[in-house]
């Protein structure tokens, strides 16, 4: 008995020695013994485990066993369980398709198909007491999601005992929009040029085409828009199918597929029309021979993406048309092969006086229900564009017998480009949570865009990327959060915005607690402080003319009301904020009688919204117990306060980060918390010289004079049109 006693005890103090120096080992890692990273790897950094995990996985994932006929998107998960696992264990694995005992088998259930799982679910499960974790799905591309849900389970620090996931998409369509143009030049884009290199296109591959779909694989993005939304005719010639073709096929094994941006007035510029009217004979003819032509090019081709009526683009209005006579058109030319149209509900006019905010709705709102079924339309988040803080759209209360999609911007147009730590799924989970009243319990964004009562219904979301050519693909490290967040929330809406932010921490840097939490607080923080230093209280589009850096909210000059920040704080002696109440422009009255009537009143609007919704008086006293005034002071300084907080917060964990990575984001922080001075200082200059008011005690005045705020001039700012 003493014997195996002595033994056992030798089988188990040698491995526990070894776990326990090597969790000592890696608790006490300093950042200079880490390995400089520069970010290309992205969440999918696979690295070492320590701790429970490393005893468990050696045992279950000896090999890699595929049940069935296996196909390019089945060879994709098996090679990326292969590329994973051996660095987390430390140890090789057989070829693919050994003996199961002690590995992980990949199984389709095409002879019993699971509904629950639909057809891009999956499900993750080990009986108690066998060494073989299964993931089981209906398609091959749901093996594929499993594994990487597999591998996230491990990055993000659990092991595969009692493993038990299951998982499927609440929304079909999940896409990456492209603002990136031929010449590579990305509209919006602060992270290099664009990655699509269209001149070496077909011919040459860029590796990185592969990594940039595993990636989106990785987060169950099946959707891919190549070319910006303001496009060129050009995209929809030979040569350039050609070349998107090239890029459908890198595509395809991730189960990725490619949609184009189409210029309405491409039957007159490619074909010689003399008009570009969706109800012609001949525009209709056209538009269904260039889809046949794409469609023979590219066989899975998912449809085209459509911004009509909209800053000069041409579109069905130009004809007396309706957006659903020209979605509708579209439609019809696409529909035998399965594809979609999704039209963009950005839509305003330079000759529509009405209040900026309300012009989509008006536009929209009477076609409810006329739009085809394979047509989705693409609403933004709020009603103005991309900023910081926006009310969701009204539209997604008021058009029940239409397929909504929401359109999200990833690449921070407003918000500090990447300059700026701004994690933006606090506010993605702000306005899929709201409530739109829109039915007798309420029914929030998100249920909305899912319509899980109406199962056949199209379904999406739509990002606009923040991918470039820079070596850590978004411009700055923290910006992956936003694409990677954007992936989780597309495929369920009701995702949890800081379990978002742990789990990408812990893939990304290390899943020592000691670095997640505080680096999770910072980032749940963070886009209130953008809010907070640049448009507190309500206050949208206050940023600088064209490039959108930058305050400027003293301009008045330019050609329409709307492109001036002054249309939108309207402030002047009397008070601030823009009045879309009944005595105003009545922009409350487009939604639902419960938030209308919630919203109208000063004691009831959140403060959040005051200034959006409200002419406010600078004395009036707030719920806050502060003047309107006082509050606006205070916002502003504590935006400033919260950006240092974070250049603070960050430098702490030096020790948890390898040092190119650190002093990249602490550096970056540094530019955040000049510009939050910049931001607080002119803005408050401005607002002192309209309203005569001055600083509460205890609020620094501004650096300097206002007349030298209005003097900066930026010229050659990343992502405009400036040349």
């Amino acid at each position: 008995m003493n014997r195996i006693n002595r033994n056992v005890q030798r089988c188990i103090c040698r491995p526990l020695f070894e776990l326990l120096l090597a969790l000592c080992l890696a608790q006490t890692a300093s950042a200079a013994t880490l390995q400089n990273e520069d970010g290309y790897e992205l969440w999918l950094r696979y690295r070492p485990m320590v701790g429970g995990q490393l005893i468990d996985t050696t045992t279950s994932a000896r090999s890699i066993t595929l049940i069935g006929a296996p196909s390019a998107t089945t060879n994709v998960a098996i090679d990326e369980l292969q590329r994973a696992l051996p660095i987390m264990t430390g140890h090789p694995l057989p070829q693919r398709n050994a003996a199961a005992l002690g590995g992980i088998v990949l199984e389709r259930l095409r002879s019993a198909p699971d509904p629950v799982l639909g057809t891009e679910g999956y499900r993750i499960n080990r009986s108690p007491g066998q060494l073989i974790t299964r993931i089981t799905a209906n398609s091959d591309v749901g093996l594929l999601y499993g594994s990487f849900a597999l591998l996230r389970h491990l990055q993000t620090g659990h092991n595969m005992v009692h493993i038990n996931l299951q998982s499927a998409p609440k929304l079909k369509l999940r896409i990456l929009q492209h603002w990136d143009n031929l010449d590579r030049s990305v509209e919006r884009g602060y992270a290099g040029q664009s990655i699509w290199d269209w001149w070496k296109l077909p011919d040459q591959i860029d590796a990185r085409y592969t990594d940039y779909a595993r990636a989106n694989a990785s987060i169950g993005i099946n959707g891919v828009v190549l070319n910006n939304v303001n496009a060129s005719p050009q995209q929809l010639t030979a040569p350039y199918i050609a070349k998107a073709a090239a890029l459908a096929n890198i595509f395809r094994p991730y189960g990725i597929k490619v949609y184009l941006s189409a210029r309405f007035s491409a039957p007159i510029e490619l074909g010689g029309l003399k008009t570009a009217d969706p109800l012609d004979p001949a525009v209709r003819a056209w538009w269904k021979a260039k889809a046949d032509e794409i469609y023979s090019t590219i066989p899975d081709f998912g449809g085209f993406l459509v911004k009509a009526n909209s800053e000069g683009q041409p579109g069905p209005n130009d004809y007396g048309r309706t957006h659903a006579d020209g979605a509708n058109m579209l439609a019809e030319a696409v529909r035998p092969h399965g594809g979609v149209i999704m039209w963009r509900a950005f839509v305003y006019s330079e000759k529509d006086n009405a209040d900026r905010a309300m012009q989509a709705f008006s536009q929209l709102h009477p076609l409810d229900g006329k739009f085809s079924p394979n047509v989705l339309l693409q609403v933004k988040n709020g009603a103005i564009d991309f900023q910081p803080r926006e009310p969701f759209h009204p539209l997604f209360g008021a058009m029940p017998a239409t397929q909504l999609m929401m359109e999200l911007q990833i690449t921070k147009e407003y918000l500090g480009f990447a300059n700026h730590l701004a994690y933006l799924g606090t506010l993605w989970q702000e306005t899929l949570r709201s409530d739109t009243l829109s039915k007798d319990k309420g029914a929030t964004v998100a249920h909305i865009i899912a319509r899980a009562d109406q199962p056949e219904a199209l379904t999406g979301m739509a990002g606009v990327a923040n991918i470039g050519t820079d070596r850590n693909w978004s411009g700055s490290h923290f910006d992956q959060a936003n694409w990677y967040a954007f992936g989780q929330f597309a495929w369920n809406p009701e995702s949890d915005v800081r379990q978002i932010a742990q789990d990408w921490l812990a893939m990304t840097f290390s899943t020592d607690p000691r670095l997640v939490t505080p680096a999770a607080d910072m980032m749940m923080v963070s886009r209130e402080a953008v809010v907070n230093y640049m448009t507190p209280l309500g206050l949208a589009h206050q940023m600088a003319t064209t490039h959108h850096y930058g305050p400027a909210p003293w301009v008045a000059d330019l050609a329409r009301p709307e492109w001036n920040p002054t249309y939108y704080n309207k402030a002047d002696r009397s008070g601030i904020g823009f009045d879309r109440t009944p005595t105003g422009s009545n922009a409350l009255g487009q939604y639902t009688p419960g938030v209308a009537q919630q919203w109208a009143q000063r004691a009831t609007v959140p403060l959040d919204y005051l200034l959006w919704f409200h002419h406010v008086g600078w004395d009036e006293k707030l719920s806050s117990g502060r003047t309107t005034w006082e509050e606006l002071v205070h916002r502003y300084d504590l935006g400033v306060e919260q950006s240092a907080r974070m250049q603070r917060d960050w430098s702490s964990l030096g020790q948890y980060v390898d040092q190119a990575r650190f002093h990249s984001v602490q550096n970056a922080l540094a530019v955040q918390h000049r510009d939050a001075i910049w931001w607080r200082d002119a803005s408050l200059a401005y607002f002192m010289s309209v309203s005569g008011k001055s600083l509460p005690t205890g609020s620094p005045p501004p650096a300097h004079p206002l007349e030298a705020y209005k003097a900066i001039d930026l010229r050659f700012v990343p992502g405009s049109a400036e040349k």
